[in-house]
């Protein structure tokens, strides 16, 4: 089983292992937001996590990118302890769109070269390599007529394409999405999941995705939850696929799933 509720029990170390939470607390304010959550995700692991308001999603996903730390227990990524993992470049993280700010001065095409800084190369110069990856996740996103553009200018639909594009900048081998669909019109969202099930079937990647479309999850993941914890449930679908993309750049064919993002 990909997901455990007891994983310490098997001893055995995963090398395809991409996030282990060895059990897990989190409280605010005393009150118990996650109790006691052990779960295993490999590689290629599709991840939906389902849960009411309040039950600890965007919380779970923030200790998984070290944006907080749990009470009690222990968060790996890769089989490294989160404490002293540094290959933060490998991980594209999308937050909830609630969470930016859309006077925010900055153009497109600086919110996605902002995903190359890395929490090592803060204040790194810019480089060609840089810049052709910029290009091409916007490309890839159907977004390069909307680089110059300031970001708070753009619907909900495009800022979510710029948000997936600086997560993408790097190639990560994990990609974290909380509500990637909140405000964004039906056609969008489909265009969207569409591209992320090519990614998930032929890319090396692992997706974690918090969700409130029921519908599109159990299309995908199947109707039934594999793990729960406390009001929290995680559809999971592992894939082997041997259709893998011939290219490693997971930017490469995504402009062929897409269509061009009109100015408006």
């Amino acid at each position: 089983m990909v997901l455990q509720s007891n994983p310490a029990s098997s001893g055995e170390p995963c090398h395809d292992q991409v996030v282990a939470l060895d059990h897990i607390f989190f409280s605010y304010e005393r009150k118990d937001v996650i109790s006691d959550l052990s779960l295993r995700i490999l590689q290629r692991d599709f991840v939906g996590v389902v849960g009411s308001n309040g039950a600890g999603k965007t919380t779970l996903l923030k200790m998984i990118v070290g944006l907080i730390k749990p009470v009690q227990g222990e968060v790996k990524l890769f089989n490294e302890p989160i404490s002293t993992f540094r290959d933060w470049d490998r991980i594209g993280y999308v937050p909830q769109k609630n969470s930016f700010n859309p006077l925010f001065p900055a153009t497109v095409k600086e919110v996605v070269l902002s995903g190359l800084y890395g929490r090592k190369k803060l204040f790194r110069r810019m480089g060609k390599n840089d810049y052709r990856k910029c290009e091409e996740a916007l490309d890839a996103m159907g977004i390069r007529n909307l680089q110059d553009r300031k970001i708070g200018q753009l619907s909900g639909g495009q800022q979510q394409r710029v948000f997936l594009a600086r997560a993408l900048v790097n190639n990560p081998d994990l990609l974290i999405l909380d509500e990637p669909t909140v405000g964004i019109d039906a056609e969008t969202q489909e265009s969207f999941f569409h591209m992320i099930r090519h990614m998930h079937q032929h890319h090396h990647i692992t997706f974690i995705m918090v969700t409130h479309d029921l519908d599109m999850l159990e299309s995908y993941l199947g109707n039934e939850p594999v793990h729960s914890s406390g009001k929290i449930q995680f559809y999971i679908k592992h894939t082997h696929s041997p259709e893998n993309c011939a290219e490693t750049d997971l930017t490469h064919t995504l402009t062929d799933l897409r269509e061009p993002v009109e100015l408006g």
